[in-house]
């Protein structure tokens, strides 16, 4: 298997930033969803605020989240955020430094992601590996994966949610996709990984189950 697509997500439930090279820290890709969106409510992703999902987020050259080009704390920052998640929509900076799920890394293969057919990025994962035959990932489940200098530890399979269902461009909600998501695999779709071993992991490096 080879790496085909590696993904960041400064801000939970915003955009994805698309990378070349990473560095895999024990805690996962330095800067994923190390900021949130909270309300009077607490948390607010997209399955409240489904154009959550069309707001870019990136990390800058200093290590910190910009959203819509502009630094995560700047007044311009914050109104492009309350114009998608809310007019008490502010963002935070996650408990821990990271809103992760489950772990860390969530890796999802080419095969499991032809089954359905449907846009990867509703999947949103950190890696997306290509050369996997049919739902072989489910099998990985306490195994261990290398992919590039890292070691990681795959921890449980990813049970989706309705975030699956909202088109990234257009905000359409779906409600087809969980349900197929559902009936024809159980409702998983890749799996969660944690860090045994950090290292750089870059579009095109091996991976194999060790």
């Amino acid at each position: 298997m080879r790496v085909a697509e590696l993904w960041r997500y400064p801000v939970k439930s915003l955009r994805g930033e698309r990378l070349e090279r990473a560095e895999i820290a024990q805690a996962g890709i330095p800067g994923d969803r190390a900021l949130r969106v909270a309300d009077e409510r607490g948390t607010v992703t997209a399955r409240r605020k489904q154009r959550m999902v069309g707001l870019e987020a990136a990390l800058g050259a200093d290590g910190e989240p910009l959203v819509a080009g502009r630094p995560w704390d700047s007044e311009a920052a914050a109104d492009a955020i309350r114009a998608v998640a809310g007019d008490g929509a502010t963002l935070l900076r996650a408990d821990d430094g990271r809103a992760h799920d489950a772990a860390p890394i969530l890796v999802v293969s080419d095969a499991a992601l032809g089954h359905l057919g449907f846009d990867r990025r509703r999947f949103r994962p950190n890696i997306v590996l290509a050369g996997a035959e049919g739902l072989e990932e489910r099998g990985w489940v306490r195994g261990r994966l290398r992919v590039g200098a890292a070691l990681l530890f795959v921890t449980e399979s990813c049970e989706r949610c309705a975030i699956t269902t909202i088109d990234p461009d257009t905000f359409a909600v779906d409600p087809d996709v969980l349900r197929r998501t559902r009936l024809e695999l159980g409702g998983l779709m890749g799996v969660y990984c944690s860090v045994l071993v950090a290292g750089t992991v870059a579009v095109g490096d091996r991976a194999e189950v060790v």
